[in-house]
């Protein structure tokens, strides 16, 4: 009889944080392209895979619809959700308006100690960026923007910010890949950051908000890249 497995950190969980953190998991695997664009979703296989019963995929899965990063289809399954460029766009719209308004309030209101925190995280993406590893730069990346926008201090603001952008993960990722964004983006960074810290929210928010054009022009770039492949 084969040995019992050890129990995995999400078995270790208590059972009510357990969709989350499976929702979590699942998250990545379709920022890293694991479960790809239009790909069918199999509950029993992710079950096997994190330790769990189907019962916390589902639910995880349903919070995952609700986020919009994957559709359900009526006696078919769960899809991951295929972004097109024009939605993107349509997303990018509202998301430069609030990421002018997250740049303004954060030099308004950053504490010394978040100022450092963004400051390490920028660190850490030239780090990334010396050794052209852009999936932890990604990943950094998205990190430095959560925290922004949680600083920013308007939990509404929060809630919709996060909600719109998940869309946009695969498309941020290709920019970087493929879109010449990876030698570019901490630059852009910085200098919003230069911004935030002489409290000068006019520029901090003009900056945030061509950060963003600038993704979008990325996204753009890497999407032509990848149609004449």
């Amino acid at each position: 009889m084969a040995p019992t497995a050890a129990p995995t950190k999400l078995q270790l969980v208590q059972s009510n944080s357990l969709p989350a953190l499976v929702q979590v998991e699942i998250e990545q695997l379709i920022l890293c392209g694991e479960l790809a664009a239009g790909e069918r979703i199999n509950e029993s296989d992710l079950a096997m895979r994190f330790g769990t019963s189907r019962g916390p995929v589902r639910e995880a899965l349903r919070g995952l619809e609700e986020s919009r990063l994957v559709r359900s289809e009526k006696n078919r399954g769960v899809f991951v959700r295929e972004v097109s460029v024009a939605e993107a766009d349509e997303i990018y719209d509202v998301r430069e308006a609030l990421d002018q308004l997250i740049g303004q309030r954060l030099a308004e209101r950053a504490t010394p100690q978040q100022l450092c925190e963004l400051d390490a995280i920028l660190e850490e993406m030239d780090r990334a960026t010396a050794v052209q590893d852009v999936n932890s730069y990604h990943a950094l990346n998205l990190r430095f923007h959560d925290m922004l926008v949680d600083f920013a201090g308007n939990a509404r603001l929060t809630e919709s910010y996060r909600l719109l952008t998940k869309g946009l993960l695969l498309f941020r990722l290709r920019g970087l890949q493929d879109g010449g964004g990876f030698p570019v983006s901490n630059t852009e960074h910085k200098a919003v950051m230069a911004a935030i810290a002489a409290r000068d929210g006019a520029r901090a928010g003009r900056l945030l908000r061509q950060h963003a054009a600038a993704s979008r022009a990325r996204m753009h770039k890497a999407a032509a890249s990848r149609t004449r492949k």
